[in-house]
């Protein structure tokens, strides 16, 4: 696999990601949810709304 191909298939994978957290946030706003992250090895719960 070249570099071209290589960095093109890493877009695609960044862009479904985005996609994929920006339905995730929009369902989670629509009932009023939390998320769950981890920062600095703790759980963090955020609402939904304060994204």
């Amino acid at each position: 696999m070249s570099e071209l191909e290589s960095r093109e298939l890493r877009d695609n994978i960044l862009d479904g990601l985005n996609a994929t957290f920006q339905k995730l946030v929009k369902e989670k706003k629509q009932t009023n949810s939390e998320l769950a992250f981890v920062q600095n090895g703790k759980l963090v719960k955020v609402k939904a709304t304060n994204i």
